[in-house]
């Protein structure tokens, strides 16, 4: 027993762990957010009376994975996309999501460079995956549910032009 408490670190969840729940955690708002897992691949909006609605583009889905993006109904006037922009991996069979970007257009790769050591990956998912728990926690706060989504014609959405 003391060889369990004389390591501070075996009761602390390590960095790994920690993205892991966070994947986790992510999963399971979205899903009692928006429930995407249960809608078709097409463009849908979330409108509430804060005037910001929230678009949601189900991309691609497969037998156990979901892609999607999430993101503001307004595009930024300097970049030209759509901002703040999280593209999204939902894993049904092992109820995860996770942030793959947060750069429209733009891979992992691309942001912190072709060669970049595992923990520099790891500290930027945890910011990714970070920013998406706190922002599905604002947007569900803000009234956002799977009872205010509607799915949209795709001349009726914003994001779907091109900049």
């Amino acid at each position: 027993m003391s060889a369990v408490l004389d390591s501070r670190s075996a009761l602390l969840p390590g960095r790994f762990e920690f993205l892991m729940g966070l994947y986790a955690e992510n999963y399971h708002r979205l899903a009692h957010l928006f429930a995407p897992q249960t809608l078709a691949p097409g463009r849908y909006r979330s409108s509430v009376d804060d005037g910001l609605d929230v678009h949601m583009h189900v991309q691609e889905r497969h037998p156990y994975t979901l892609e999607l993006e999430l993101t503001y109904g307004f595009v930024d006037a300097h970049t030209g996309h759509p901002t703040p922009s999280a593209q999204l991996r939902m894993y049904t069979d092992a109820h995860v999501a996770e942030a793959l970007h947060c750069h429209p257009g733009r891979h992992l790769w691309q942001v912190l460079g072709p060669f970049p050591e595992a923990h520099t990956v790891l500290q930027h998912r945890l910011r990714m995956n970070g920013f998406l728990s706190r922002w599905l926690e604002y947007l569900a706060a803000q009234g956002h549910s799977a009872g205010t989504l509607e799915r949209l014609d795709e001349t009726d959405d914003v994001t779907s032009r091109s900049p």
